[in-house]
């Protein structure tokens, strides 16, 4: 076993872009672990699982790189990874600032270049001050940025507000603007309907089934997970509302958000109500209607019909004894699963449950569960699981044979993995022979997402699994698998 680790003084990269460039190292044949992350204290933590000195003097405008690999050869192989990957990000990180040396704060790039929206993604605990740089600015923020305190995010959002700017986030993972798409985006036609949304893979299903119906997005302005909670009282919300509303280009708008503090919902539908443009209201969560009954509304709306797509799966489709388990990487999806799932199964325990007592550590008396993969949890130190299948393909190694479904989402798109179905298929096709348990996936994107998304569902099929291009039939699916005396 050889093992490398070093410090690179003042060699900051955005956390971006290292979740790439650590994917990069850990793909390297040989390698069992590798790290590429700023020396947060956070971050530093996950050395010592890997072997390493927790304790390694360094702050977090450092650069860690440390690989464990089976030899010397390994190791060198993932280091050549490693500056191959952080020498592409940096010529995209300098690529508008012409020739020179390149911006080191906010500010200083903001007296360069005259922008009108700065993405912040820098560790949580750096995020705030970037934020506020540029707002003051004048540009309004998308924060993809996760682990900002509440309070943080609050006075981001009233400061906003008495600028006449928007902050989109903390933890915004997917937005798009004028056509341009940011984080996690699809390959969706430009169109009428703009998007408010308190969640990144939400928006891509909503926008990706509309796509299929022919109908193309304006904007999708993320607001951030929290938005709609109490603490923040739907700040960003109300804001975007009133931009789409004054945006020519958008003739319908929808607002997507798992469930929402009743409060906070009520606001929403007083303000909505106000302007010109119409509204629709997709507050997802018990009794409410799923991203697909939204997305034929809409369509509707437009006189326009959806048919969600399904790709043809295994012939034996015969119930079996057992639970539904659930491993997603969206957090609406797996939301949105729970909710459409619970109605044929009962309760449903989930790291981000439907309700109090059924955590997963709750005590609450039911065999299912579901998984939010893309949870602070997972994520802390590694990759997001729309970029990196490890921490899934683990899970689903650890399955038993009491598990008669598992249901997978697959999301496409610029941003995630080049092959996720790929990377899943063996594991799946493992699962199905080691436990006789059926396959169940939801696959979201567009036919013009970079991975292809015919290519992936034949994948998944290949493995033996279900396809489905909408999360809320993928999940009604699943249920039906599972025998009436597991219910």
């Amino acid at each position: 076993m050889s093992t490398h680790l070093e410090v690179r003084p003042g060699a900051y990269h955005d956390s971006v872009s290292l979740m790439q460039v650590s994917r990069a190292a850990q793909e390297v044949d040989g390698v069992e672990a590798a790290l590429v992350a700023m020396a947060t204290e956070l971050n530093r933590e996950f050395l010592g699982p890997m072997g390493f000195d927790v304790d390694v003097e360094a702050g977090p405008n450092d650069l860690l790189v440390a690989v464990r690999a089976r030899d010397d050869d390994a190791v060198q192989a993932a280091l050549q990874a490693v500056e191959a990957a952080l020498a592409a990000s940096s010529r995209g990180e300098s690529g508008g600032f012409g020739e020179g040396i390149a911006p080191r704060t906010t500010a200083s790039a903001l007296r360069r270049e005259d922008a009108p929206l700065v993405l912040v993604s820098t560790p949580g605990d750096n995020a705030f001050v970037e934020a506020v740089d540029a707002l003051r600015g004048g540009a309004n923020v998308m924060l993809f940025s996760d682990n900002v305190p509440v309070a943080q995010e609050v006075a981001l959002k009233h400061l906003a507000g008495e600028l006449g700017l928007l902050v989109m986030g903390p933890d915004c993972g997917t937005a798009m603007v004028s056509g341009l798409g940011l984080g996690f985006a699809n390959a969706v036609r430009p169109g009428p309907v703009g998007v408010v949304a308190a969640s990144g893979t939400g928006a891509q299903h909503l926008t990706s089934l509309l796509d299929d119906a022919g109908i193309g997005t304006s904007h999708v302005l993320g607001v951030g997970g929290r938005d709609l909670k109490a603490d923040v009282g739907g700040l960003s919300t109300l804001q975007a509302l009133q931009a789409l509303d004054a945006d020519p280009s958008t003739e319908l708008v929808v607002v997507l958000s798992k469930p929402p503090a009743p409060e906070v919902a009520e606001r929403v539908r007083a303000a909505a109500a106000e302007l010109d443009t119409p509204v629709v209201l997709g507050l997802l969560g018990p009794g409410q209607p799923d991203m697909t009954e939204l997305a034929r509304d809409v369509a509707g709306r437009l006189d326009t019909e959806l048919v969600p797509r399904t790709w043809d799966g295994p012939a034996d489709r015969a119930p079996r004894d057992g639970r539904l388990v659930g491993l997603f990487s969206g957090g609406t999806l797996a939301t949105e699963a729970m909710v459409v799932a619970s109605q044929a199964l009962g309760a449903i325990r989930s790291n981000v449950p439907l309700e109090p007592g059924l955590e997963l550590d709750g005590g609450a008396d039911t065999p299912h569960e579901v998984l939010d993969l893309g949870e602070d949890e997972f994520t802390r130190g590694r990759p997001h699981p729309m970029i990196d299948p490890s921490v899934r393909r683990e899970r689903i190694d650890a399955l038993g044979d009491d598990v008669a479904v598992l249901l997978v989402d697959v999301v496409l798109g610029h941003g995630a993995a080049d092959d996720p179905a790929g990377d899943l298929a063996a594991q799946l096709q493992a699962f199905r022979e080691r436990t006789g348990g059926h396959v169940v996936a939801s696959l979201c994107g567009v036919d013009g997402d970079p991975q292809g998304r015919d290519a992936q569902a034949e994948k998944l099929l290949a493995a033996g699994a279900s396809v489905h291009a909408s999360n809320a039939v993928a999940a009604r699916t699943a249920a039906d698998l599972v025998t009436r005396s597991n219910r």
